[in-house]
């Protein structure tokens, strides 16, 4: 048997630019982008398939020290990626600071094979990048460093070649049609909550979670219903807006993107609900898909 199969963890802290190189490695927009730190909640998988190789990405969420129950949520999607990981990529950037304790402890005695992406370097010296290089490769011992911006896809094309070198013989995990193992529901949700990101400020976006309440498939239209998840009645005002201004404007902005999702016209209507402190109740967090 000569194919590949394996899995590859993008693992990092928060804004250094994993899921934006996750969807260029991919080529598909699987992860929303925001300019906001902590946007990414759940392990999301992008597959690259070829005749005789299968890569599986992991997009995670940044490495934070958990305050409430969401978040230990997705420390553990991280563990997860973390434990079934065939190579690591551990994301940087140009800019970060040297307070990587809380990061690198989950990561620096570990035996899996890990590549250090230095990101964001546009705008850097030369002198500033080797620095970066220097430290990591200290610090880490990586098999290899790569100074990257994964935003204009520079520095990429070597990398696919490089992970293919690490990944085992073994038959594909998925079938080789997937491009990810979450639903359309799923992307829907990230669709709107990506907007949310974009439109409000402070606290509101990370209150805020999204549920699909109904998706109908019809020939020439889908029909969806989503209730948007807060945990105050300030809250709720806030997205709503004067008038339903702002979550009109959400919901348009969303229902453009959704659109060119799933090829097709669709009919958005949303919904805000009040659940108090849902992002520290189990049972909540449970019903809407992260598991302690």
């Amino acid at each position: 048997m000569s194919h590949k199969a394996g899995f590859v963890s993008i693992i990092g802290k928060p804004n250094v630019g994993k899921s934006t190189l996750m969807n260029a490695l991919v080529g598909e927009k699987l992860s929303i982008i925001t300019p906001k730190a902590q946007t990414t909640r759940h392990r999301i998988l992008g597959i690259v398939n070829e005749e005789d190789s299968q890569i599986v990405f992991s997009d995670t969420p940044g490495i934070i020290k958990p305050r409430y129950g969401l978040q230990d949520s997705m420390m553990n999607f991280v563990k997860g990626a973390l434990s079934d990981a065939d190579l690591i990529l551990f994301v940087t950037d140009i800019n970060e600071q040297h307070d990587e304790n809380d990061v690198l402890e989950k990561i620096i005695n570990t035996t899996i094979p890990m590549i250090v992406l230095i990101n964001k370097i546009d705008g850097a010296t030369q002198e500033q990048v080797e620095e970066k290089q220097a430290y990591w490769q200290e610090l880490l011992k990586p098999k290899h460093i790569y100074a990257i911006s994964a935003l204009h896809k520079y520095n990429l094309d070597g990398i696919m070649e490089r992970i293919l070198e690490y990944l085992p013989l073994h038959p594909p995990y998925y079938d080789k049609g997937d491009l990810t193992d979450k639903t359309q529901r799923f992307f829907v949700s990230e669709i709107i909550r990506e907007k949310i990101f974009n439109n409000y400020q402070k606290e509101i976006p990370y209150s805020t979670e999204v549920v699909i309440t109904s998706f109908k498939e019809e020939e020439k239209i889908t029909r969806i219903s989503a209730e948007i998840i807060v945990e105050r009645d300030s809250q709720k005002n806030i997205l709503i807006g004067k008038g339903g201004a702002m979550l009109k404007k959400v919901g348009t902005e969303a229902r453009k993107d959704i659109e060119k999702f799933l090829d097709q016209k669709v009919f958005l209507e949303t919904f805000v609900k009040v659940l108090p402190d849902w992002r520290s109740k189990k049972n909540y967090l449970k019903s809407f898909g992260y598991e302690n």
